[in-house]
């Protein structure tokens, strides 16, 4: 139930801090994690601190269990650290993508990291941390981890599907080791086990170094994708009161609109036109910014980019 364990062995020398393999948890990729740390860590009506906004896919596997959402106040930089405070009292952890966040495209800082982490140990409040993107950095690796700076106050997620096959189905946990019996009974009931054809695969593919190889490939293809998505926002959308942000890395940008409109009813209005986004108000937990929405540059080419952004600054 604890995966493959040559799959859990390069898990954990692959992390930038000291892991024992025996706090490393193969899932039915990252989603699983989530439920599984939200089986075991919320029970109905309890305070969970999210980001503003936060990844959707975080909010559905959290809310079966009835907790109580509180939004923390958020910016380019990451978490308020400030506003942190003032909410973290009770709270069973705080949910935080650091990386190349889902669904704004930002980076926490590597000041504001250690803030957040220093007043987080300070409060005794424990990290969930979900990093699917950090690998897809294109000019420069972001900082160092949360859990790296306080492993035993953090649970850290990380998945192959952005940087193999999302279609395998593999992510992993590393937890405390106070913790993880809890998680592995979770997993146990849940599904016994994480395929292990696909962890034998992924654990062979891994042995030679294919990811040394196969990753800077992606983070070019991304890059060029996301500069030709920032040029076509550029002299479509330049000068009309519609604004974007430049990420360092990942698969997102955010885009506010001017005040006033409504991504969810410009929507089917796009889809006429043959172009899709993802509005970003399902990923608050509550108080949702109307205005804005998600762009996705990863899975389209150059052509369909420039012709895409064309259409969307036709229909807005």
């Amino acid at each position: 139930s604890e995966g493959y364990p040559a799959l859990r062995e390069w898990v954990a020398h692959s992390l930038p801090w000291n892991v024992d393999p025996a706090q490393v948890l193969i899932t039915t990729g990252s989603q699983q994690a989530l439920d599984l740390i939200a089986k075991i860590l919320i029970d109905k009506g309890s305070r969970v601190l999210v980001e503003t906004p936060t990844y959707l896919g975080a909010l559905q596997a959290f809310t079966p269990m009835e907790p109580e959402f509180v939004s923390v106040g958020s910016d380019a930089e990451g978490i308020d650290v400030g506003d942190l405070a003032t909410k973290a009292a009770g709270a069973r952890f705080l949910y935080v993508l650091p990386n190349f966040q889902n669904p704004t495209g930002n980076t926490m800082s590597e000041a504001r990291r250690t803030s957040l982490s220093a007043e987080a140990a300070r409060l005794g409040l424990p990290i969930v941390e979900d990093n699917p993107y950090g690998d897809l950095w294109f000019d420069a690796p972001p900082p160092a981890p949360l859990t790296a700076r306080n492993p035993e106050g953090c649970i850290y997620m990380g998945s192959f599907s952005k940087t193999l096959a999302p279609g395998l189905r593999l992510g992993f946990l590393v937890a405390p080791h106070a913790l993880y019996p809890k998680l592995l009974q979770a997993k146990q009931a849940a599904d016994l086990h994480t395929p292990s054809f696909n962890q034998r695969m992924v654990a062979e593919v891994l042995k030679d170094s294919f990811l040394d190889r196969h990753v800077p490939t992606i983070r070019a293809l991304y890059k060029a994708q996301r500069d030709a998505m920032l040029a076509a926002l550029e002299e479509n959308l330049a000068g009309t009161g519609v604004q974007w942000n430049t990420p360092d890395g990942g698969m997102f940008l955010r885009v506010k609109l001017p005040t006033g409109m409504n991504a969810v009813n410009l929507l089917p209005k796009a889809v006429e036109r043959n172009v899709a986004f993802v509005p970003r108000a399902a990923f608050y937990s509550d108080a949702a910014q109307h205005n804005t929405l998600r762009l996705s540059f990863v899975t389209a080419s150059v052509e369909q980019i420039n012709e895409g952004v064309a259409l969307l600054a036709q229909t807005i």
